[in-house]
């Protein structure tokens, strides 16, 4: 896809479907990015790091889905120490929000005191969901919000979990690199079924 490609949430499907995902530069120029290998996430052998399970189990956090996806994304382009610049431009925000609003995108939100403290983002075609980025304002908020994000998608039948590019993040995770030709394959599969991206009952 040209990087002049105008974003919109029809374009960001299309895209989705196809095996691609934006980014933006530091300029806001919008960049279409399909790695090799890609990242994915096993959904099924997912497992919380002992040291969370007391924190899950002691519901430090409120978990909402869904209430304010735009500020989710709003922090998630906040600059974080050990980066300067963000890829989350208003364009993109303003492209994913419309997506939120027809259904398509999604936020896990972790909320302590009545305040948001930390979530995750992303976009839901089929079985499929694309993780976009997440933010922690209080520590393991937002593994706590990956942790339900799992729960929904085993609980939904979720196929894949796509986490784009392999990083110290996703690892921690359980991330691991597959071949984009077998990504696609994997991708073609998933689109076929549906599902409902909805809080999980636990």
């Amino acid at each position: 896809m040209e990087a002049s490609t105008p974003l919109t949430a029809e374009t960001l499907v299309y895209a989705y479907a196809s095996g691609m995902f934006p980014m933006a530069e530091e300029t806001g120029e919008i960049f279409w990015y399909s790695p090799d290998p890609r990242a994915i996430i096993p959904i099924q052998s997912y497992k919380p790091a002992k040291s969370l399970r007391p924190i899950i189990n002691q519901k430090r956090f409120e978990i909402r889905i869904d209430t304010c996806f735009e500020q989710v994304m709003r922090n998630c382009a906040l600059p974080r120490p050990t980066e300067e610049e963000t890829w989350i431009s208003e364009e993109l925000i303003a492209a994913y929000t419309e997506l939120h609003r027809m259904g398509l995108a999604h936020s896990v939100e972790a909320w302590q005191d009545d305040k948001l403290v930390g979530g995750l983002y992303g976009v839901s075609l089929g079985a499929v969901f694309f993780g976009e980025s997440m933010f922690s304002f209080v520590s393991n908020s937002s593994k706590v919000a990956f942790h339900y994000l799992i729960q929904i998608l085993r609980e939904q039948n979720y196929q894949l979990l796509d986490s784009q590019f392999m990083n110290d993040n996703v690892l921690r995770y359980g991330a691991i690199n597959i071949p984009r030709s077998a990504y696609i394959k994997r991708l073609a599969k998933a689109l076929k079924s549906t599902c409902d991206f909805q809080k999980p009952t636990i």
